[in-house]
């Protein structure tokens, strides 16, 4: 299904069997927890034990939308969604397909992205169809997903709210609503995106420290995802940011990691993304996707 973040791969969220399709499909390891998606009149406190005011400040604010929080669970709740923990992550997507959907339903689904483990998460039906093929029956095409980078994640489990994952809205725009977020200083995995390799092309992919020199020919096995103008039109070149604006980047992010594995090139550079905005969760997936950094 799409939402405004990537596609997400669709299940009963509170059916261990179709979670395990999920698990399956995706060749997904059962320690990393999976988001359960609501529909916007959903009751919540069928699903968590406690919603703090400051989870509900957010909620008030920045759902529907990008935006998921980690709660204390009830029993409702399957294990097998949580990798049995005693909290679960939840979002309520804007995306009026996901709605609709949600709401036809009547039930939470359960939808990390809609590729296989490990891998650049889809931001087009045609890329899910790519990726999956016929290990899926339905994909329900909703466009292109205008945000392309996964949802942000906050831990709204205790006084102090900790950012588990970067993502789609912006840490000054979350802090403006409720004050000083904290950065998870644990290595546990306690919601998706944490694992240190993470969105990967197949084709290593290398951070550079400073922009590829503009005077400088790239070398034909080599591939470049650039932040700024690229001054000479190279098929091996991706520009994320012609006008510095790292909201239509983070739309792009994924669709054209894609492009630049698809070339067969030897390994593909990532030029420096600003951290600021969303380019805090750009720069999150590019350095989950890469092998290194380079000169």
């Amino acid at each position: 299904m799409p939402t405004e973040t990537v596609y997400g791969l669709a299940a009963d969220g509170l059916n261990p069997e179709a979670l395990a399709r999920i698990f399956a499909i995706k060749q997904r390891p059962f320690f990393d927890p999976l988001i359960l998606h609501m529909a916007e009149n959903f009751e919540l406190e069928r699903l968590v034990i406690r919603i703090s005011p400051t989870a509900r400040t957010l909620m008030a604010n920045f759902w529907p939308g990008p935006l998921t929080l980690l709660f204390p669970k009830r029993e409702l709740v399957p294990d097998l969604a949580t990798s049995g923990l005693p909290t679960v992550a939840i979002r309520c997507p804007a995306h009026p397909v996901a709605q609709a959907l949600l709401q036809e339903f009547g039930s939470p689904l359960a939808a990390p992205s809609a590729n296989k483990f490990g891998r650049i998460s889809p931001t087009s039906a045609q890329a899910v169809k790519e990726e999956l093929g016929d290990e899926i029956s339905l994909v329900l095409d909703g466009g292109p997903c205008r945000i392309g980078v996964e949802s942000t994640i906050l831990d709204v489990t205790s006084d102090k709210v900790f950012l588990l994952r970067s993502g789609g809205v912006p840490l000054e725009l979350l802090e403006e609503k409720i004050g000083p977020i904290e950065l998870s200083g644990e290595d546990a995995i306690k919601a998706p995106g944490m694992l240190k390799s993470h969105y990967a092309p197949r084709t290593p992919l290398l951070r550079l420290q400073e922009p590829w020199p503009r005077d400088q020919e790239l070398p034909s096995d080599t591939a470049l995802l650039a932040w700024s103008n690229f001054p000479v039109s190279v098929e091996r070149v991706r520009v994320l940011a012609p006008d510095g604006d790292e909201v239509a980047a983070a739309a792009k992010l994924f669709q054209y990691l894609r492009e630049l594995d698809s070339l067969g090139v030897e390994k593909i550079l990532s030029e420096p993304v600003p951290m600021k905005g969303l380019g805090r969760a750009i720069n999150d997936r590019l350095e989950r996707a890469s092998v290194g950094t380079t000169v």
